[in-house]
């Protein structure tokens, strides 16, 4: 059997309303933060891939071979990430939301600065790519992990009718991110020559990365539990004393696996896309195309602002007319403005370029706004990290890592951006089948 439950993340009145209000917003302000540092930590990886990593520790005959292992290890880091979705989700729905957040947010501090400290294949030979795949794995497990922790920080302390909103906060830790990454690479790009950017200029992204184990202590010594996982807690107690409780990953694996799948096929499209055009169309831009880094750069800093507005927008509106119809507005953009989208890349020019990654950027962000929401209400509380994590990374694993990857292969096969475009649209149509599968399931529940 696979029905998705009903599940409707919230709250319960049993503190005064103003410690309540005082609680929300901490843990709100908390889970955002974690998200973007998170993401800052996740996303210099991939800048640095498309800029300098390939030389660095994959030195090979030709640009293109060492690029490709650049974003193989790239894509690497979001094999792992169901890995960690899966260990956080279990001990998160058994022992809590936050000490995960905690434990994904200091693996990531950690990993990101081994990456700033490792020396270079020129340095020390084999060891610097097989230690830098390694650090990119241990990324891939705290980013799996972190993201459901986040999110439910979020939407189950989100008061009845803005649990839309409230997951948008932990949305908007991705452009967060990415403009974050990218102002410090184009401070550091700007403050050195290319020759000291190369020796060590990237890696000031990276270390600056240790901040993240501020956030974690703060979380771990000021923020609460959430009142629906003490809910379930409490439930999960009387289960185990009378011996019926079953394990969280067990009870998604044999009753709602289908729909962890069609949530992950809903997001593949708009995590495929988000990593081509602020990784991929990177690469190519500067590499296939001659256009100039820093302009690139600017250009992708500039498009993430606006989804600053846009996310929790879109998110505000799913909390009036419903998740699953901002989701397939977004997805059907995406569909429709893939290949307009190359053919103004392919002119060469900043302005077209401007225009081609806004426009996406807004279909990004009316999918990205009701996203966590939307994921929560899949499952219950004894089993939402689980299930929303897999979710989640599933898509993050077929879509969003090998985007990047699967794009330079693309590129080298045809010598044409439309195949690329043609891989938008298949992973688009996957996701209006998902949800509209989803929308099914919830209209006969």
């Amino acid at each position: 059997m696979d029905t998705p439950p009903t599940a409707r993340p919230g709250t319960t009145d049993t503190v005064p309303a103003a410690t309540e209000t005082r609680a929300r917003r901490k843990v709100a302000t908390a889970a955002a933060l974690a998200s973007a540092v998170e993401w800052y930590d996740y996303f210099v990886f991939g800048i640095a891939a498309a800029l300098v990593l390939g030389d660095l520790y994959f030195p090979a005959g030709n640009g293109s071979a060492g690029v490709l292992a650049a974003f193989a290890t790239f894509a690497v880091g979001f094999l792992a990430r169901p890995l960690g979705g899966i260990i956080a989700g279990q001990l998160g729905d058994k022992r809590g939301r936050k000490p995960m957040l905690v434990l994904a947010l200091t693996l990531m501090g950690l990993a990101t600065t081994g990456i700033g400290l490792l020396p270079t294949y020129e340095t020390i030979g084999i060891a610097a790519p097989v230690l830098l795949v390694t650090l990119r794995v241990v990324q891939g497990i705290a980013v799996g992990a972190q993201w459901g922790g986040a999110m439910l920080m979020a939407t189950e302390y989100a008061p009845e009718g803005k649990r839309g909103v409230y997951g948008s906060l932990v949305q908007l830790g991705v452009p967060i991110g990415v403009v974050t990454a990218n102002t410090v690479f184009l401070v550091a790009g700007a403050v050195t020559s290319d020759s000291e950017f190369a020796a060590w200029g990237w890696r000031l992204p990276f270390l600056i990365g240790l901040l993240v184990l501020v956030l974690a202590w703060y979380i771990h010594t000021r923020v609460e539990e959430t009142p629906e996982f003490r809910e379930a807690e409490r439930k999960l107690a009387e289960q185990e004393a009378s011996r019926s409780a079953r394990s969280p990953l067990r009870t998604i694996v044999r009753e709602h696996l289908g729909t962890v799948f069609l949530a992950g096929g809903s997001f593949a499209v708009n995590t495929a896309t988000f990593y081509i055009i602020i990784t991929g169309v990177l690469d190519y831009t500067t590499r296939e195309l001659g256009m100039k880094r820093e302009a690139v750069l600017a250009v992708s800093l500039c498009i993430s602002l606006t989804q600053l507005v846009l996310i929790p927008a879109s998110a505000a509106l799913s909390d009036r007319i419903g998740r699953l119809r901002i989701y397939a507005l977004g997805a059907a953009g995406l569909a429709v403005w893939a290949v307009p989208m190359f053919l103004l890349i392919d002119t060469r020019s900043l302005l077209w370029l401007a225009v081609a990654t806004f426009v996406t950027s807004c279909f990004l962000s009316i999918m990205y706004g009701p996203q966590a929401a939307l994921f929560a209400e899949l499952f219950t509380a004894e089993m939402r990290y689980t299930g929303a994590s897999l979710g989640y990374q599933i898509a993050a694993v077929f879509g969003g890592g090998l985007a990047p990857f699967v794009m330079v292969l693309l590129l080298e096969a045809t010598g044409t951006s439309m195949a690329v475009a043609a891989y938008i649209i298949g992973l688009a149509v996957i996701a209006l089948i998902s949800i509209k599968v989803l929308a099914g399931r919830a209209s006969s529940r």
